[in-house]
């Protein structure tokens, strides 16, 4: 089993890392080619790679996992996802991509900002660069905390030697490929992991007898109460709270750097919609089997108990039953590519992370404060070193075994919502914002957003975080910091008044 898995798991790295080469000969001369491709990403490429970097091993591994404990109560986070990746698409995308090519060419989110707002003071391009390094190597440590138990729970290797079996290759085509290389990578992970939430539920619905059996068996088998309903029994205001926590994930979409820099590179304007038909219609695909693959997981096992403790496969942690199921119901060189799979969800979303981290330490510290005059070729080098710099935290902080996927990206994700999520908005519709405005925005967020998650106060015994997911007070929070702001600061003048009537105009013309 082992050696016919690990030859599909060969084959998968052995073509990203000739994925990587191809980019690193294709478009890495200067740093626009090297941090976004030169803006000439296909639609398709890009819907898939926003896909795969977003929904990362959360969607093979920590989304099961919630479902498999929790129920269908758990798919609430699902649905808040679908509806903020479409509101994503339609409100963000078209004018991020237009705007960012008409503020002089901002290649980086803080590159955007400051442009946006005429920022000489340099104060929004540090503070968006703390962010991002911050939490993205946070976020970053959770894919290769999910790396470590891949390996770990598949092969029975040291969870640490799996942390770095993953973050190797991740970091090999990312440091010489740049964006193409995983903006491509990504394309073919998202491939791999849509086929791999079909199979999965499918085969698992054959084997269990049918819908009425499977609804019989997670009942009984289930912990908690109304496991098949997304809505509590009876429903008390604590239950409501967690829904509109759970599906508040979607409002973290506008925030996220990895995701809204594939809307920068699409090539044209036109193209964003069907950058949108793509990537929605594979996310609702995927996140339908990943829900399924929880649901049907719960009634495998309590089916199939006996069977998979004589098969000496360990199953002790819920955010490993894609694992378990892909390897007992599947010949061994199909398990082994969905275990590659994982590996994909993972790795794109890392990626995706390391680039941006990498972006922004070049750009927005190299460049901006230590050598303005640096050569393309010496910011590229910088780039790449940003990468392995920013790995070798990321495989520290997940040296924790104990450490949540769900936890860990759900931290993050906040994070970056209610830091940026509000500021992306208003930047982007409201022509009058002041530069003020965009300061107290982003750090009101994130600030909340800290506060909420480690202050030593509780309510009704839990953490503030237990009773409210931390983004709903950061988001708001951060909503109106930027309008109280704005009413009480001067408009801004010349320059940003008119590149922001260009963006419109050319929305106009060519929306």
């Amino acid at each position: 089993m082992q050696v016919e898995a690990l030859v599909s798991l060969g084959a998968y790295f052995v073509l990203m890392l000739g994925i990587g080469l191809y980019a690193y000969k294709k478009s890495t001369d200067d740093v626009s080619g090297y941090m976004l491709g030169g803006r000439k990403l296909h639609p398709a490429v890009g819907a898939l790679s926003a896909g795969a970097s977003d929904m990362s091993g959360w969607m093979l591994m920590g989304l099961p996992g919630a479902v498999y404990v929790s129920g269908l109560g758990a798919a609430w986070i699902a649905v808040g996802l679908v509806i903020g990746a479409y509101f994503n698409y339609l409100l963000v995308a078209p004018r991020l991509r237009v705007y960012t090519e008409i503020a002089d060419d901002a290649i980086t989110i803080p590159d955007y900002f400051e442009k946006r707002f005429s920022d000489d003071t340099r104060i929004l391009r540090i503070l968006s660069s703390v962010v991002i390094v911050i939490f993205f190597t946070l976020y970053t440590s959770s894919g290769v905390v999910a790396g470590g138990k891949l390996f770990e729970a598949s092969f029975g290797l040291d969870y640490r030697l799996g942390l770095f079996l993953t973050a190797g290759v991740v970091i090999a085509y990312t440091l010489f490929g740049g964006f193409l290389a995983v903006s491509l990578t990504d394309f073919v992970q998202g491939v791999i992991m849509f086929v791999a939430l079909i199979m999965v539920p499918i085969v698992a619905f054959t084997q269990l007898g049918g819908l009425g059996e499977i609804v019989d068996t997670t009942r009984a088998a289930a912990d908690v109460p109304h496991y098949m309903s997304m809505i509590p029994d009876p429903l008390t205001s604590m239950s409501i709270i967690g829904i509109i926590s759970a599906m508040s994930w979607g409002l973290g979409y506008f925030g996220q750097p990895h995701i809204i820099v594939r809307f920068m590179a699409i090539r044209t304007l036109r193209e964003v919609a069907t950058a949108r038909l793509i990537g929605m219609s594979w996310m609702i695909v995927t996140v339908i089997g990943a829900v399924l693959t929880g649901i049907f997981g719960l009634a495998f096992v309590t089916q199939n108990g006996a069977m998979i403790e004589q098969s000496g496969i360990e199953f002790t942690d819920s955010e490993t039953i894609f694992i378990l199921m892909s390897q007992i119901l599947f010949h061994p060189l199909v398990g082994g590519f969905l275990l590659a799979a994982i590996l994909a969800a993972i790795m794109s979303t890392i990626s995706s992370q390391l680039l941006v981290s990498s972006s922004s330490l070049t750009e927005d510290f190299y460049k901006t404060f230590l050598r303005r005059g640096a050569s393309q070729k010496e910011l590229v080098l910088i780039g790449r070193l940003s990468v392995l710099v920013v790995s070798l935290v990321a495989i520290f902080l997940a040296f924790d075994r104990s450490s949540s996927i769900l936890d860990l990206v759900s931290n993050a994700w906040a994070g970056f919502g209610a830091a940026f999520g509000p500021l992306i908005l208003f930047s982007l519709y409201r022509r009058n914002m002041s530069r003020s405005a965009a300061i107290a925005g982003m750090v009101t967020g994130a600030v909340v957003v800290l506060f909420w998650l480690y202050a030593p106060l509780t309510i009704n015994g839990g953490s503030l975080s237990a009773f409210m997911y931390e983004m709903i007070p950061g988001f708001l929070a951060s909503t109106l910091a930027i309008l109280i702001t704005d009413a009480v600061t001067k408009a801004p003048r010349g320059k940003v008044k008119d590149q922001y009537d260009a963006m419109e105009a050319h929305i106009e013309e060519h929306g």
